[in-house]
């Protein structure tokens, strides 16, 4: 029934990994402090990793207590979730992909792969939405790591200046703009001003990319989900609530090989 805390500060804000080794009925979980949260939430990931979001400043000793007490929820929406992945085509899981569907700017990339004796596995561009990886192709972890790359540069170009625009549009400027692959949010705006894009927005349509910048940049703002800022949301985006709504299941679109 033992439980440690790794105290290990990971990127970003402060993040705590603790381990549950109770009789299986409990499985591993993060605990992130979060300066916007106001209640402890539990948060699962498409692929069954559990963060617990707490206040910052929340003592973290009751969170085994929360997260005991909430097991049965987290069964069932693990359950749920295994369900749903059955339910995906096959081609959501292939760990070499044959295309990037980059829904965002309604584009396919096609993926050719030459394998070779070369030392090193590298991305090529051969044409108009054309790659191609060239090198030992045995190990797909290389190759992940190869296209998770040019996905954080090709949201750069593409997503950044969309956010840029919408900005000015809306008269919600913003500081400072980043780039990673979060595995529990597609965004976040910090008290700064500096809004983290996850680049796999890149997978989603069009319309929810809009939604999540939309919700981003109205943190500007309001740095909560209070009536004020949802009534802020509304004013920019009249017609957001079937779109927050289909953000829920848009971790679908994301292949698996993406989270590694």
């Amino acid at each position: 029934m033992g439980r440690w805390l790794d105290t290990a500060v990971k990127s970003g804000p402060q993040q705590l990994e603790l381990f549950s080794d109770a009789g299986g009925e409990v499985p591993a979980y993060r605990v992130r402090e979060s300066t916007r949260a106001r209640h402890v939430s539990i948060q699962i990931s498409v692929h069954g990793d559990i963060e617990v979001v707490v206040p910052q400043g929340y003592d973290l000793q009751q969170v085994p207590t929360i997260v005991a007490q909430r097991r049965q929820w987290i069964s069932r929406h693990m359950a749920k979730l295994t369900q749903q992945r059955q339910e995906l085509a096959p081609e959501h899981f292939d760990e070499r992909p044959s295309c990037l569907q980059v829904r965002s700017h309604q584009e396919t990339w096609h993926i050719t792969y030459d394998a070779s004796q070369r030392s090193r596995l590298e991305l090529v561009h051969t044409g108009t939405h054309h790659l191609s990886l060239r090198g030992p192709l045995a190990d797909p972890h290389p190759i992940a790591d190869l296209l998770r790359q040019w996905l954080t540069r090709r949201a750069r170009a593409g997503l950044a200046p969309w956010l840029r625009e919408l900005s000015f549009d809306l008269d919600l400027p913003f500081n400072r703009i980043s780039f990673r692959g979060q595995k529990t949010r597609w965004a976040s705006c910090s008290s700064q001003q500096n809004i983290s894009l996850n680049y796999k927005l890149l997978f989603l349509p069009p319309d929810l990319v809009q939604y999540v910048f939309v919700h981003e940049l109205c943190h500007t703002i309001h740095m909560n989900h209070s009536h004020d800022f949802w009534q802020l949301v509304a004013d920019k985006m009249p017609d957001y609530p079937p779109r927050r709504q289909a953000l829920k299941q848009a971790w679908q679109y994301v292949p698996r090989w993406v989270d590694g």
